[in-house]
């Protein structure tokens, strides 16, 4: 029993002096926040938007005949999206055809009868009284006397006249036929609407069976592969805005993705009600999500004084369910710290917009699966 109530006492002894060792903060890799001096950032929200899209509006009226796949669905350059049913332009093609056939039949009629009237030309044309041609001869001398003469040169230049012009107006039948036939078959093809390049479609307006008007929109197809922010900015900000220079972003995607966004527009008129600018920003390929997204730009403000901008490593920041955070050493242990992220810099550290003060040390984890998600490689067309 002695020999016990001793081994007992000395496993608690252990025990106690365990417990009081403290915390070595050499077991944890740790790297001071760093701090900079940065001009005033302002923050304004925009949408996430195609790099380009268009709606596709009918072109002729009709019956919808077919609507090639469904909200989301991939669509190549070439592909017909929609189709109105065209029964009555192919009909219209037809009876088109028939008036040229018609028209150009006519035109070597007219080349037949002027060749007569060039080579063999006719004695005469009758005389109003109902007298065979042969008689013109004999009546001639008698009309021209009352008539105010009859030169021969001057009914033979107008008979070679007449035939030509015959000549001209089958000629203009045969245009006229063409340029029918050529309406037609532009009608023909605006029935059939076309993808103009590989996208998405993003809204379809119709369904099989619908009957449209001219100038009705049928469907919406974007170019997602690459995608930008589009954002009201204030004038004010506008001036230190470059075409070509990247600014840091927010993509409210997954609890929110620091990226850079290039400056690839800025129109040239503000709005006069607002007093905003719109601007757009490109973003780097591959992102997830897509059009719609709210999202979030870091702008400097000319306007604004200098101010200090914490950053840490990419794998010092850990995402406990959506919230991001850090832990800190404090006292020889680690302590939490909730914080909100900014934009990733240049030099892949992550910016801290709250939460710290800039004198702490963070942990770095060797193996954090859970860090912010990184910033999408590869850059959006020029």
């Amino acid at each position: 029993m002695r020999l016990m109530n001793y081994r007992l006492a000395l496993f608690t002894s252990a025990l106690v002096m365990c417990t009081a060792l403290p915390v070595h903060s050499a077991e944890y890799k740790t790297v001071p926040v760093s701090v900079n001096e940065a001009g005033q950032l302002t923050t304004v929200g925009g949408t996430v938007v195609p790099y380009k899209e268009v709606t596709l509006t009918a072109q002729i009226p009709g019956q919808v005949e077919t609507v090639a796949g469904r909200e989301g669905e991939q669509v190549k350059t070439g592909q017909v999206v929609v189709s109105i049913n065209d029964d009555a332009l192919q009909a219209a093609k037809r009876a088109a055809n028939a008036q040229l056939i018609a028209a150009e039949a006519s035109l070597r009629n007219a080349h037949v009868q002027y060749s007569r009237e060039l080579y063999s030309p006719r004695t005469g044309q009758p005389t109003g009284m109902g007298l065979p041609s042969m008689m013109d001869s004999f009546m001639r001398p008698f009309t021209g006397q009352y008539a105010g003469g009859n030169d021969p040169w001057v009914r033979r230049y107008a008979d070679l006249y007449g035939q030509a012009k015959g000549v001209d107006d089958a000629r203009t039948g045969i245009m006229q036929a063409r340029a029918n036939i050529e309406e037609l078959d532009a009608k023909i093809r605006d029935a059939s609407l076309e993808s103009p390049f590989d996208g998405v479609i993003i809204k379809k307006m119709v369904e099989v069976g619908d009957t449209v008007q001219p100038g009705q929109p049928l469907m919406q197809v974007a170019y997602v592969a690459y995608l930008r922010i589009q954002a009201e900015v204030p004038v004010a900000l506008v001036s230190a805005l470059k075409v070509g220079s990247f600014v840091p972003a927010r993509i409210d995607y997954g609890g929110g993705m620091s990226v850079q966004a290039r400056v690839s527009q800025v129109f040239p008129v503000a709005d006069s009600a607002h007093h905003t600018v719109t601007v757009k920003f490109d973003l780097p390929s591959g992102l997830p999500g897509g059009p719609g997204m709210y999202a979030e730009i870091m702008l400097p403000d000319p306007g604004g004084q200098a101010g200090k901008q914490l950053s840490v490593p990419p794998n010092a920041v850990v995402w406990r369910g959506s919230l991001p955070s850090v832990d800190i050493l404090k006292d020889g242990k680690p302590s939490l710290r909730v914080v909100r992220l900014g934009a990733t810099l240049p030099d892949g550290r992550i910016a801290i917009l709250s939460g710290l003060n800039g004198d702490e040390q963070v942990i770095v984890h060797q193996n954090n699966t859970a860090t912010s998600a990184p910033a999408a490689q590869g850059a959006s067309p020029q």
